[in-house]
């Protein structure tokens, strides 16, 4: 367990922690389960900003901003990048080692920047609805942490892996397909749809997922779920 621990807030946060002494695919399996927990200290600081800046009477979208700004800095934008790196890869061509190899490349083309953008932004606008009260900015600390539950479902035992070898293999097929279904259902469903639907039509182009999938898993889920929360 203390390895699985290290390796999920070693990898999902900026937290400075010690490195695992080994990864098998047991401890990936457990790392992938305990993301939800890893991340609290970044949930926390969402909650914080949002309810700071609705003491402070700021506007809401800047409030807003600044809180996915800090998210985003609290999990070293891996997330970010790997959304931006999907949506290039499913925009340059139908040949599969085509997109693998552009979404290898770590830059951003036109696809990946308009994707974090309109991404940002939705995360961004949703999260004004949670300025108000200490409840609402709470809530959206919980949403954050939430989210993460994306990985129970790109890891899922049915979910290939696109590049053997590659940073994702690790954790593809270890969560057991019960959880998987359990996460969609902790993602207010929605969130676990639009996961679900990034999952397959990766799979379609790439042959499964990669860790970049599992990146913009991550803030298509959050920004799904802070939607939802905020319509209900």
């Amino acid at each position: 367990m203390p390895d699985a621990w290290r390796l999920a807030t070693g990898t999902l946060t900026a937290l400075p922690v010690g490195p695992p002494r080994q990864v098998t695919r047991s401890t990936a399996r457990a790392a992938m389960l305990l993301a939800p927990a890893a991340v609290l200290p970044l949930g926390a600081l969402v909650a914080a900003i949002l309810w700071l800046g609705g003491r402070a009477d700021l506007p809401p979208l800047a409030v807003a901003f600044v809180a996915v700004g800090a998210l985003a800095a609290g999990s070293r934008a891996l997330h970010w990048d790997g959304l931006s790196d999907v949506a290039d890869g499913l925009t340059a061509s139908y040949d599969r080692e085509r997109s693998l190899a552009v979404m290898k490349t770590g830059t951003s083309g036109p696809a990946g920047v308009v994707a974090t953008v309109v991404v940002a932004g939705i995360q961004a606008a949703a999260l004004t609805a949670y300025v108000d009260t200490l409840g609402l900015a709470l809530l959206a600390g919980a949403l954050v942490c939430l989210s993460r539950c994306a990985l129970w479902i790109t890891c899922c035992t049915r979910v290939p892996s696109a590049r053997p070898g590659g940073l994702g293999d690790t954790y593809t097929r270890t969560v057991p397909l019960p959880l998987a279904a359990l996460g969609g259902l902790l993602l207010s469903v929605t969130g676990g749809l639009v996961v679900l639907l990034l999952v397959r039509r990766t799979t379609t182009r790439f042959g499964g997922v990669t860790g970049d999938v599992f990146g913009a898993a991550i803030e298509l889920a959050l920004a799904t779920t802070l939607l939802t929360w905020a319509w209900w």
